[in-house]
């Protein structure tokens, strides 16, 4: 299963972007998919994920109202539109997927399938 992750970038505080994360060689359909983000120095935490169906959604409490998480099921894809970002936002996002669970899982060891990562830093 490959995971590529895309449209990070530099982007002045207050300014949106766009993350797309492509999947191939499994069902998208079969995965619960995550958009996660590491810091230099920090842990890696789920920021937003999404059900299989995409009817379910997951926001980590510091970017609910400003990010929001969506899939084509069609195109084997996983949005995650970002609005107003702030500097302290700066990180690589990873998606992922995770094939084993019924439920949204918020712990990283859940998800089976890790994209490369695509850094996105907020200038202030």
């Amino acid at each position: 299963v490959q995971l590529q992750a895309y449209g990070g970038g530099l982007v002045q505080a207050g300014g949106s972007l766009r993350l797309a994360c492509s999947v191939s060689g499994r069902t998208f359909s079969s995965l619960v998919m995550g958009w996660f983000r590491q810091a230099r120095g920090k842990e890696r935490e789920l920021v937003a994920g999404i059900s299989r169906s995409g009817g379910s959604t997951y926001y980590a409490n510091s970017v609910k109202g400003r990010f929001t998480i969506s899939r084509d099921n069609a195109e084997n894809t996983v949005y995650l539109q970002m609005n107003s970002l702030k500097p302290e936002e700066t990180a690589v996002y990873y998606c992922a997927g995770d094939v084993r669970h019924f439920g949204l899982s918020v712990d990283r060891r859940d998800y089976d399938y890790w994209g490369q990562g695509t850094h996105v830093t907020v200038s202030s």
